[in-house]
């Protein structure tokens, strides 16, 4: 059963759909102040990062999140994500690089994917890989497994692990609850994908393993821990990843929160579930990089 404060966020979410954005800008703003609303750490400090797009939250000295915003590659930033990520921080006491790649349209693919390669080379060129871990939610949960899957391919050394919080992994929406559960998902339409996958693809085929890593080589990925709930329309693309990964080999550790919708962690600070998950997302982060 949900608790009273995130059915009370979904009641919100729901009473403000039928009047909600309309254009990017809007949904950008929109998204911004709703991150706004989620109160932060106050005991975690935020710093520009100087040398990538981004910033440094949180001092502590051990493990370090490289995290990539949901957003559906059109919106999401800073703003929206910092106060989530200060609970991350101070649940592993270590640093958590948010990273502000650039968003479509002004920047279809593949900016988004470039600039999170860049900032992990940038991370991993001054600490030890085994120390840090990739993680993302929604779109960023999808292009932290494309990130991966590239930079295996580029012969670098890769992450202790991976995190996918809600991962968008098929921008072709070909799973089958981009439908069955559209009329109990507050936080996702299945319009709105079809756009900003649009946006974000252009002339590319949504298929192609850089957009969708459902559809590419799984193989020779660190540990993955992947988060989704039963209430969402993007169930089936973690569903899915979970599997294709243990049929390439790989590891995952997979979470179904049973009745809890898109990305619940983003309610850190406000609600039982978000804090207990990012609990878990932290354990799974020290486990990962314990020297």
């Amino acid at each position: 059963m949900r608790s009273e404060r995130l059915e009370n966020i979904i009641a919100l979410l729901r009473s403000s759909d039928s009047n909600g954005p309309s254009t990017v800008d809007d949904w950008r703003v929109a998204y911004d102040n709703l991150g706004r609303l989620v109160p932060a750490n106050p005991d975690i400090a935020v710093e520009p990062a100087d040398g990538v797009r981004g910033e440094w939250i949180g001092d502590g000295d051990g493990s370090i999140v490289v995290y990539l915003h949901g957003g559906g590659y059109c919106i999401g930033s800073l703003t929206s994500h910092r106060a989530m990520l200060t609970h991350l921080a101070a649940a592993t006491e270590g640093r958590v690089l948010a990273v502000d790649y650039r968003l479509a349209p002004e920047h279809p693919f593949p900016a988004a994917l470039d600039d999170a390669i860049a900032a992990y080379r940038f991370v991993a060129a001054g600490h030890d890989p085994r120390s840090i871990v990739l993680a993302g939610d929604s779109a960023g949960g999808g292009l932290t497994v494309a990130t991966l899957m590239a930079l295996r391919d580029a012969g670098d050394r890769l992450p202790a692990g991976g995190i996918c919080l809600s991962p968008w992994t098929d921008l072709s929406q070909s799973g089958a609850t981009i439908h069955s559960n559209a009329t109990i998902d507050p936080m996702v339409r299945a319009d709105d994908l079809d756009r900003w996958a649009d946006a974000y693809a252009g002339t590319t085929d949504p298929r192609r393993p850089e957009l969708s890593p459902l559809f590419g080589d799984l193989t020779g990925l660190p540990p993955l821990h992947i988060e989704v709930g039963t209430a969402e329309v993007l169930l089936d693309d973690s569903r899915r990843l979970a599997a294709r990964v243990r049929a390439s080999g790989g590891e995952v550790t997979y979470l179904e929160g049973e009745d809890l919708v898109h990305v619940w962690h983003f309610f850190a600070g406000l609600v039982p579930e978000a804090d207990e998950a990012i609990r878990r997302v932290a354990a799974f982060v020290r486990a990962r990089t314990a020297s």
